[in-house]
Protein backbone atom coordinates (compact mmCIF):
# COMPACT_ATOMS: atom_id res chain seq x y z
CA UNK A 1 0.00 0.00 0.00
CA UNK A 2 1.44 3.60 -0.94
CA UNK A 3 1.44 6.32 1.11
CA UNK A 4 -1.10 7.93 -0.49
CA UNK A 5 -3.46 4.71 -0.31
CA UNK A 6 -2.68 4.99 3.25
CA UNK A 7 -3.99 8.06 3.72
CA UNK A 8 -6.93 7.59 1.78
CA UNK A 9 -7.90 4.56 3.19
CA UNK A 10 -10.44 6.00 5.85
CA UNK A 11 -13.05 4.74 8.21
CA UNK A 12 -16.49 5.89 8.74
CA UNK A 13 -15.47 8.06 11.04
CA UNK A 14 -13.24 9.98 8.17
CA UNK A 15 -9.91 9.17 9.62
CA UNK A 16 -7.15 6.82 8.38
CA UNK A 17 -7.27 3.77 9.58
CA UNK A 18 -4.00 3.54 10.42
CA UNK A 19 -5.27 6.51 12.97
CA UNK A 20 -6.86 3.27 14.73
CA UNK A 21 -3.90 1.22 14.58
CA UNK A 22 -1.80 3.36 16.29
CA UNK A 23 -4.42 4.45 19.14
CA UNK A 24 -4.45 0.69 20.34
CA UNK A 25 -0.17 0.93 20.47
CA UNK A 26 -0.35 4.39 22.13
CA UNK A 27 -3.60 2.75 24.86
CA UNK A 28 -1.15 -0.23 25.48
CA UNK A 29 2.50 1.84 25.86
CA UNK A 30 0.30 4.50 28.03
CA UNK A 31 -1.27 1.54 30.46
CA UNK A 32 2.21 0.30 30.55
CA UNK A 33 3.69 4.04 31.90
CA UNK A 34 0.79 5.45 34.02
CA UNK A 35 0.62 1.88 36.00
CA UNK A 36 3.79 2.68 37.05
CA UNK A 37 3.27 6.16 37.51
CA UNK A 38 0.67 5.68 39.59
CA UNK A 39 2.70 3.32 42.50
CA UNK A 40 5.93 5.30 41.60
CA UNK A 41 5.70 7.91 44.32
CA UNK A 42 4.33 5.78 46.91
CA UNK A 43 6.60 3.03 46.23
CA UNK A 44 9.66 4.87 46.51
CA UNK A 45 8.06 6.27 50.15
CA UNK A 46 7.23 2.56 51.19
CA UNK A 47 9.56 0.25 53.33
CA UNK A 48 10.67 -1.73 50.18
CA UNK A 49 12.78 1.83 49.14
CA UNK A 50 12.51 3.89 52.35
CA UNK A 51 12.96 7.36 50.85
CA UNK A 52 11.89 10.82 52.33
CA UNK A 53 8.82 12.75 50.57
CA UNK A 54 11.35 15.20 49.45
CA UNK A 55 14.16 13.07 48.16
CA UNK A 56 11.29 10.90 46.33
CA UNK A 57 9.50 13.99 44.64
CA UNK A 58 13.07 14.71 43.59
CA UNK A 59 13.80 11.65 41.97
CA UNK A 60 9.97 11.41 40.30
CA UNK A 61 10.65 14.75 38.91
CA UNK A 62 14.36 13.92 37.50
CA UNK A 63 12.73 10.55 36.05
CA UNK A 64 10.04 12.35 34.25
CA UNK A 65 11.90 14.90 33.17
CA UNK A 66 14.47 12.48 31.77
CA UNK A 67 11.81 10.93 30.00
CA UNK A 68 10.68 13.66 28.08
CA UNK A 69 14.69 14.38 26.95
CA UNK A 70 15.31 11.04 25.51
CA UNK A 71 13.05 12.20 22.44
CA UNK A 72 15.19 14.68 21.04
CA UNK A 73 17.76 11.29 21.03
CA UNK A 74 15.54 9.20 19.66
CA UNK A 75 13.65 11.87 17.37
CA UNK A 76 16.90 12.93 15.09
CA UNK A 77 17.85 8.99 15.33
CA UNK A 78 14.98 8.10 13.61
CA UNK A 79 14.60 10.86 10.98
CA UNK A 80 18.56 10.26 9.93
CA UNK A 81 19.57 6.45 10.77
CA UNK A 82 17.31 4.20 11.20
CA UNK A 83 13.58 5.52 10.89
CA UNK A 84 10.59 5.89 13.08
CA UNK A 85 8.94 2.54 12.71
CA UNK A 86 11.79 0.63 14.24
CA UNK A 87 12.48 2.86 16.91
CA UNK A 88 9.17 2.37 18.02
CA UNK A 89 9.89 -1.42 18.11
CA UNK A 90 13.18 -0.53 19.71
CA UNK A 91 11.01 1.34 22.44
CA UNK A 92 8.76 -0.34 23.30
CA UNK A 93 11.28 -3.78 24.32
CA UNK A 94 12.96 -1.54 26.41
CA UNK A 95 10.21 -0.19 28.08
CA UNK A 96 8.62 -3.43 28.70
CA UNK A 97 12.03 -4.80 29.84
CA UNK A 98 12.21 -1.60 31.95
CA UNK A 99 8.71 -2.26 34.19
CA UNK A 100 10.11 -6.01 34.56
CA UNK A 101 13.44 -4.60 35.94
CA UNK A 102 11.61 -2.36 38.52
CA UNK A 103 9.28 -6.25 39.37
CA UNK A 104 13.00 -7.81 40.75
CA UNK A 105 13.39 -5.72 43.58
CA UNK A 106 12.95 -8.85 45.76
CA UNK A 107 15.82 -10.47 43.49
CA UNK A 108 18.35 -8.02 43.17
CA UNK A 109 18.95 -5.05 45.61
CA UNK A 110 16.01 -2.61 45.39
CA UNK A 111 17.48 0.81 44.80
CA UNK A 112 19.59 -0.94 41.86
CA UNK A 113 16.40 -2.51 40.15
CA UNK A 114 14.73 1.31 40.91
CA UNK A 115 17.33 2.76 39.08
CA UNK A 116 17.88 -0.11 36.44
CA UNK A 117 13.94 -0.41 35.56
CA UNK A 118 13.96 3.58 35.37
CA UNK A 119 16.78 4.15 32.79
CA UNK A 120 15.66 1.48 30.69
CA UNK A 121 11.90 3.09 30.72
CA UNK A 122 13.85 6.31 29.93
CA UNK A 123 16.35 5.45 26.69
CA UNK A 124 13.11 3.15 25.33
CA UNK A 125 10.45 6.29 25.67
CA UNK A 126 12.89 8.19 23.91
CA UNK A 127 12.69 5.77 20.77
CA UNK A 128 8.63 5.30 21.11
CA UNK A 129 7.23 8.70 21.85
CA UNK A 130 8.32 11.36 19.22
CA UNK A 131 8.21 8.72 16.21
CA UNK A 132 4.94 7.32 17.10
CA UNK A 133 3.11 11.19 17.10
CA UNK A 134 5.22 12.37 14.04
CA UNK A 135 3.89 9.06 12.22
CA UNK A 136 0.24 10.29 13.05
CA UNK A 137 0.95 13.84 11.64
CA UNK A 138 2.49 11.71 7.99
CA UNK A 139 -1.41 10.36 7.61
CA UNK A 140 -2.47 13.39 7.45
CA UNK A 141 -1.77 16.37 4.49
CA UNK A 142 -0.51 19.27 5.83
CA UNK A 143 -3.43 21.51 5.97
CA UNK A 144 -5.89 18.63 6.52
CA UNK A 145 -8.85 20.39 8.57
CA UNK A 146 -8.58 16.88 10.35
CA UNK A 147 -5.38 16.70 11.75
CA UNK A 148 -6.43 18.43 14.88
CA UNK A 149 -9.81 16.11 15.34
CA UNK A 150 -7.48 12.74 14.75
CA UNK A 151 -4.84 14.05 17.00
CA UNK A 152 -7.38 14.58 19.49
CA UNK A 153 -8.45 10.83 18.80
CA UNK A 154 -4.97 9.60 19.27
CA UNK A 155 -4.85 11.45 22.67
CA UNK A 156 -8.25 9.68 23.81
CA UNK A 157 -6.35 6.50 23.10
CA UNK A 158 -3.56 7.74 25.62
CA UNK A 159 -6.17 8.40 28.16
CA UNK A 160 -8.44 4.81 27.93
CA UNK A 161 -5.03 3.37 28.75
CA UNK A 162 -3.93 5.83 31.42
CA UNK A 163 -7.70 4.90 32.52
CA UNK A 164 -7.39 1.37 33.43
CA UNK A 165 -4.20 1.74 34.23
CA UNK A 166 -4.24 3.18 37.93
CA UNK A 167 -6.73 0.42 38.75
CA UNK A 168 -5.25 -2.77 37.50
CA UNK A 169 -1.59 -1.68 38.64
CA UNK A 170 -2.78 0.30 41.48
CA UNK A 171 -5.07 -3.17 42.34
CA UNK A 172 -1.95 -5.37 42.03
CA UNK A 173 0.37 -3.47 43.39
CA UNK A 174 -0.39 -0.90 46.00
CA UNK A 175 -0.90 -2.22 49.44
CA UNK A 176 -3.94 -1.55 51.53
CA UNK A 177 -3.95 0.48 54.56
CA UNK A 178 -2.68 -1.69 57.69
CA UNK A 179 -1.69 -4.58 55.26
CA UNK A 180 1.38 -6.72 56.76
CA UNK A 181 4.71 -5.44 56.49
CA UNK A 182 6.14 -8.19 54.45
CA UNK A 183 3.20 -8.84 52.53
CA UNK A 184 2.73 -5.34 51.61
CA UNK A 185 6.67 -5.16 50.98
CA UNK A 186 6.03 -7.99 48.26
CA UNK A 187 2.99 -6.15 46.70
CA UNK A 188 4.81 -3.47 44.94
CA UNK A 189 5.90 -6.13 42.18
CA UNK A 190 2.44 -7.16 40.64
CA UNK A 191 2.08 -3.74 39.59
CA UNK A 192 4.48 -3.20 37.96
CA UNK A 193 4.90 -6.62 36.20
CA UNK A 194 1.38 -5.60 35.19
CA UNK A 195 2.84 -2.79 33.32
CA UNK A 196 5.07 -4.44 31.49
CA UNK A 197 2.63 -7.06 30.09
CA UNK A 198 0.91 -3.81 28.67
CA UNK A 199 3.67 -2.82 27.09
CA UNK A 200 4.22 -6.48 25.43
CA UNK A 201 0.36 -6.60 24.01
CA UNK A 202 1.09 -3.07 22.34
CA UNK A 203 4.29 -4.30 20.93
CA UNK A 204 2.72 -7.46 19.60
CA UNK A 205 -0.50 -5.54 17.67
CA UNK A 206 2.13 -2.99 16.14
CA UNK A 207 4.31 -5.64 15.46
CA UNK A 208 1.62 -7.84 13.37
CA UNK A 209 -0.40 -4.47 12.06
CA UNK A 210 2.32 -2.03 11.35
CA UNK A 211 2.89 -3.13 7.41
CA UNK A 212 -1.50 -3.29 6.41
CA UNK A 213 -2.10 -0.13 8.01
CA UNK A 214 0.78 2.45 7.96
CA UNK A 215 2.29 1.18 4.18
CA UNK A 216 5.82 3.00 3.75
CA UNK A 217 5.06 5.34 6.26
CA UNK A 218 7.77 6.09 8.25
CA UNK A 219 9.65 3.28 7.41
CA UNK A 220 12.78 4.75 6.34
CA UNK A 221 15.11 7.41 8.03
CA UNK A 222 14.64 10.99 5.43
CA UNK A 223 18.63 10.14 3.95
CA UNK A 224 19.75 12.88 2.20
CA UNK A 225 20.32 10.99 -1.11
CA UNK A 226 17.47 8.67 -1.25
CA UNK A 227 17.22 6.66 -4.73
CA UNK A 228 13.46 5.61 -3.67
CA UNK A 229 10.78 5.72 -6.24
CA UNK A 230 7.93 6.45 -4.12
CA UNK A 231 7.08 10.40 -5.13
CA UNK A 232 6.76 11.51 -1.35
CA UNK A 233 9.60 9.78 0.01
CA UNK A 234 11.65 11.55 -2.83
CA UNK A 235 9.95 14.93 -2.01
CA UNK A 236 11.57 14.19 1.80
CA UNK A 237 14.57 13.70 1.08
CA UNK A 238 15.22 16.89 -1.87
CA UNK A 239 13.72 19.36 1.09
CA UNK A 240 16.46 17.12 3.31
CA UNK A 241 19.08 18.99 0.54
CA UNK A 242 17.46 22.21 0.86
CA UNK A 243 18.08 25.48 3.92
CA UNK A 244 15.41 26.88 5.64
CA UNK A 245 13.57 29.53 4.62
CA UNK A 246 12.49 32.22 6.43
CA UNK A 247 9.56 31.19 6.81
CA UNK A 248 10.48 27.96 8.33
CA UNK A 249 12.16 30.15 11.04
CA UNK A 250 9.45 32.08 11.74
CA UNK A 251 7.41 28.85 12.44
CA UNK A 252 10.40 27.45 14.57
CA UNK A 253 10.20 30.87 16.25
CA UNK A 254 6.35 29.77 17.15
CA UNK A 255 6.85 26.14 18.24
CA UNK A 256 10.08 27.65 20.82
CA UNK A 257 7.24 29.79 22.52
CA UNK A 258 4.71 27.40 22.50
CA UNK A 259 7.07 24.76 24.09
CA UNK A 260 8.24 27.53 26.89
CA UNK A 261 4.78 28.07 27.72
CA UNK A 262 4.06 24.79 27.80
CA UNK A 263 7.01 24.27 30.50
CA UNK A 264 4.97 25.77 33.36
CA UNK A 265 1.54 23.74 32.03
CA UNK A 266 3.54 20.22 32.68
CA UNK A 267 5.23 21.26 35.93
CA UNK A 268 2.35 22.17 37.53
CA UNK A 269 0.20 19.30 35.42
CA UNK A 270 3.03 16.71 37.08
CA UNK A 271 1.42 17.69 40.78
CA UNK A 272 -0.47 14.07 39.89
CA UNK A 273 2.10 12.04 40.44
CA UNK A 274 3.62 13.36 43.19
CA UNK A 275 1.84 16.51 45.84
CA UNK A 276 -1.67 15.25 44.76
CA UNK A 277 -0.46 11.60 45.18
CA UNK A 278 0.62 12.70 48.52
CA UNK A 279 -2.81 14.42 49.14
CA UNK A 280 -4.92 11.44 48.55
CA UNK A 281 -3.23 9.14 50.45
CA UNK A 282 -3.09 11.74 53.35
CA UNK A 283 -5.84 14.48 52.91
CA UNK A 284 -8.24 12.89 51.28
CA UNK A 285 -11.45 10.28 52.67
CA UNK A 286 -10.83 7.25 51.29
CA UNK A 287 -13.35 5.21 52.75
CA UNK A 288 -16.27 6.75 51.99
CA UNK A 289 -19.94 6.47 52.12
CA UNK A 290 -21.74 6.56 48.99
CA UNK A 291 -25.52 6.09 48.45
CA UNK A 292 -27.58 2.78 48.01
CA UNK A 293 -23.91 1.48 48.03
CA UNK A 294 -22.39 2.12 51.38
CA UNK A 295 -18.91 2.27 52.75
CA UNK A 296 -16.20 1.95 49.73
CA UNK A 297 -12.28 1.27 50.30
CA UNK A 298 -10.23 3.24 47.82
CA UNK A 299 -6.55 3.91 47.07
CA UNK A 300 -4.29 6.68 46.79
CA UNK A 301 -3.71 5.42 43.32
CA UNK A 302 -6.99 4.86 41.99
CA UNK A 303 -7.10 9.04 41.91
CA UNK A 304 -4.95 8.51 38.76
CA UNK A 305 -7.22 7.59 36.77
CA UNK A 306 -9.45 10.43 37.03
CA UNK A 307 -8.04 12.57 34.84
CA UNK A 308 -7.80 10.02 31.96
CA UNK A 309 -11.36 9.12 32.25
CA UNK A 310 -12.35 13.02 31.76
CA UNK A 311 -10.48 13.09 29.10
CA UNK A 312 -11.70 9.91 27.20
CA UNK A 313 -15.45 11.88 27.78
CA UNK A 314 -14.69 15.17 26.91
CA UNK A 315 -11.80 14.10 24.15
CA UNK A 316 -15.19 13.22 21.47
CA UNK A 317 -16.57 16.33 22.14
CA UNK A 318 -13.40 18.13 21.68
CA UNK A 319 -12.46 16.86 18.45
CA UNK A 320 -15.85 17.74 17.31
CA UNK A 321 -15.86 20.87 18.26
CA UNK A 322 -12.46 21.78 16.39
CA UNK A 323 -13.83 20.26 12.71
CA UNK A 324 -17.48 21.83 13.78
CA UNK A 325 -16.37 25.45 14.36
CA UNK A 326 -14.37 25.09 11.05
CA UNK A 327 -12.87 28.18 9.91
CA UNK A 328 -14.23 30.12 13.00
CA UNK A 329 -11.71 27.35 14.98
CA UNK A 330 -9.85 29.51 17.49
CA UNK A 331 -6.11 29.87 16.71
CA UNK A 332 -3.82 27.83 18.28
CA UNK A 333 -2.23 30.65 20.75
CA UNK A 334 -5.72 31.37 21.85
CA UNK A 335 -6.29 27.55 22.22
CA UNK A 336 -3.10 26.98 24.63
CA UNK A 337 -4.34 30.15 26.85
CA UNK A 338 -7.12 28.56 27.45
CA UNK A 339 -5.22 25.34 28.50
CA UNK A 340 -3.22 27.42 30.85
CA UNK A 341 -6.29 29.64 32.23
CA UNK A 342 -8.14 26.54 33.52
CA UNK A 343 -5.57 24.70 34.71
CA UNK A 344 -5.55 27.99 37.02
CA UNK A 345 -8.76 27.35 38.00
CA UNK A 346 -8.28 23.39 38.87
CA UNK A 347 -4.93 24.17 41.06
CA UNK A 348 -7.58 27.04 42.51
CA UNK A 349 -10.22 24.44 43.73
CA UNK A 350 -7.32 22.10 45.15
CA UNK A 351 -5.79 25.00 47.38
CA UNK A 352 -9.36 25.52 48.73
CA UNK A 353 -9.67 22.22 49.73
CA UNK A 354 -6.22 22.01 51.01
CA UNK A 355 -7.37 24.73 53.13
CA UNK A 356 -10.42 22.61 54.38
CA UNK A 357 -7.86 19.79 55.29
CA UNK A 358 -5.96 21.97 57.33
CA UNK A 359 -8.88 23.25 59.00
CA UNK A 360 -11.23 20.13 58.96
CA UNK A 361 -9.30 17.12 58.65
CA UNK A 362 -9.07 14.96 55.72
CA UNK A 363 -11.66 15.91 52.94
CA UNK A 364 -14.19 14.48 50.19
CA UNK A 365 -12.77 12.91 47.28
CA UNK A 366 -14.60 15.31 45.36
CA UNK A 367 -12.14 18.09 45.67
CA UNK A 368 -9.75 16.10 43.41
CA UNK A 369 -12.34 14.67 40.88
CA UNK A 370 -13.39 18.54 40.43
CA UNK A 371 -10.25 19.75 40.46
CA UNK A 372 -8.81 17.03 37.47
CA UNK A 373 -11.73 17.92 35.28
CA UNK A 374 -10.93 21.64 34.85
CA UNK A 375 -7.49 20.42 34.69
CA UNK A 376 -8.59 18.19 32.28
CA UNK A 377 -10.01 20.49 30.07
CA UNK A 378 -7.46 22.75 29.94
CA UNK A 379 -4.93 20.23 29.02
CA UNK A 380 -7.41 19.38 25.92
CA UNK A 381 -6.81 22.56 24.98
CA UNK A 382 -2.93 22.26 24.98
CA UNK A 383 -1.85 19.05 25.05
CA UNK A 384 -3.43 17.04 21.87
CA UNK A 385 -2.99 20.36 20.25
CA UNK A 386 0.68 21.11 20.67
CA UNK A 387 1.31 17.82 19.38
CA UNK A 388 -0.53 18.86 16.08
CA UNK A 389 1.13 22.32 15.88
CA UNK A 390 4.44 20.70 15.77
CA UNK A 391 3.48 18.69 12.54
CA UNK A 392 1.85 21.79 10.87
CA UNK A 393 4.87 24.10 11.67
CA UNK A 394 7.61 22.00 12.14
CA UNK A 395 10.34 21.40 8.68
CA UNK A 396 9.90 18.55 7.13
CA UNK A 397 13.02 17.10 7.55
CA UNK A 398 13.69 17.74 11.30
CA UNK A 399 10.00 16.46 12.13
CA UNK A 400 10.80 14.03 14.87
CA UNK A 401 13.75 16.58 16.14
CA UNK A 402 10.81 19.17 16.79
CA UNK A 403 8.18 16.25 17.68
CA UNK A 404 11.27 15.84 20.67
CA UNK A 405 11.54 19.55 21.67
CA UNK A 406 7.78 19.92 21.73
CA UNK A 407 8.19 17.19 24.53
CA UNK A 408 11.24 18.73 25.86
CA UNK A 409 8.69 20.89 27.81
CA UNK A 410 7.58 18.07 29.60
CA UNK A 411 11.30 17.64 30.58
CA UNK A 412 11.69 21.10 32.19
CA UNK A 413 8.46 21.08 33.45
CA UNK A 414 8.93 17.70 35.05
CA UNK A 415 12.11 19.35 36.73
CA UNK A 416 10.53 21.77 37.95
CA UNK A 417 7.67 20.30 39.12
CA UNK A 418 9.74 17.99 41.31
CA UNK A 419 11.66 21.05 43.12
CA UNK A 420 7.34 22.36 43.60
CA UNK A 421 6.60 19.01 44.93
CA UNK A 422 9.88 18.57 46.93
CA UNK A 423 7.84 21.18 49.27
CA UNK A 424 5.32 19.07 50.21
CA UNK A 425 6.30 18.61 53.80
CA UNK A 426 7.44 22.76 54.46
CA UNK A 427 5.22 24.68 52.83
CA UNK A 428 1.57 24.93 53.80
CA UNK A 429 -0.49 22.60 51.21
CA UNK A 430 -2.60 26.05 50.28
CA UNK A 431 0.14 27.80 49.69
CA UNK A 432 1.76 24.65 47.86
CA UNK A 433 -1.16 24.30 45.37
CA UNK A 434 -2.07 28.60 45.31
CA UNK A 435 1.37 28.81 43.24
CA UNK A 436 0.21 27.17 40.65
CA UNK A 437 -2.93 28.38 40.66
CA UNK A 438 -2.02 31.76 40.01
CA UNK A 439 0.98 30.66 38.10
CA UNK A 440 -1.49 29.34 35.26
CA UNK A 441 -3.81 32.02 35.38
CA UNK A 442 -1.17 34.61 34.52
CA UNK A 443 0.98 32.95 31.74
CA UNK A 444 -2.81 32.32 30.48
CA UNK A 445 -3.42 35.39 29.61
CA UNK A 446 0.25 36.44 28.66
CA UNK A 447 -0.53 34.18 25.89
CA UNK A 448 -3.48 35.74 25.01
CA UNK A 449 -1.59 39.03 25.17
CA UNK A 450 0.48 37.30 22.31
CA UNK A 451 -1.31 35.71 19.95
CA UNK A 452 -1.22 38.42 17.33
CA UNK A 453 2.43 38.10 17.14
CA UNK A 454 2.78 34.34 16.98
CA UNK A 455 0.20 34.01 14.54
CA UNK A 456 2.59 36.46 12.20
CA UNK A 457 5.12 33.99 13.04
CA UNK A 458 2.60 30.89 11.69
CA UNK A 459 1.98 32.39 8.46
CA UNK A 460 -1.32 31.42 7.94
CA UNK A 461 -1.04 27.92 9.51
CA UNK A 462 -4.24 26.73 11.57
Amino acid sequence: MTDEEVKHNVSRQGHPKGLYMLFMVEMWERFNYYGMRALLALFMVSTVIGFTKERSSQIYGMFTALVYLTPVIGGYIADRYIGKRHSITIGAILMAAGQFTLASYEIINPVLALGTGLTLIIIGNGFFKPNISSIVGELYEPNDIRRDGGFTIFYMGINIGAFFAPFVCGYLGEPSKGMDVALAAAKWKYGFMAAGTGMLIGLVWYLVSQNKYLGHIGLHPVRKNSTSDDAEERAKAEAANKPLTQDEWDKIKAILTFTFFAVFFFAFFEQAGTSLNFFADEATNLTPVLPFIGQITLKASYFQAVNPIFVVLFAPIFAKMWIKLGDKDPSIPTKFGWGLFLQGVAFAIIAVGASVYQSSGPVSALWLIFMYMFCTMGELCLSPVGLSMVTKLAPLKFMSLFMGIWLMASFFGNLLAGWIASHYESWSLTTLFSVPAIGSMAFGVIMWIMTRKIKYWMHGVK
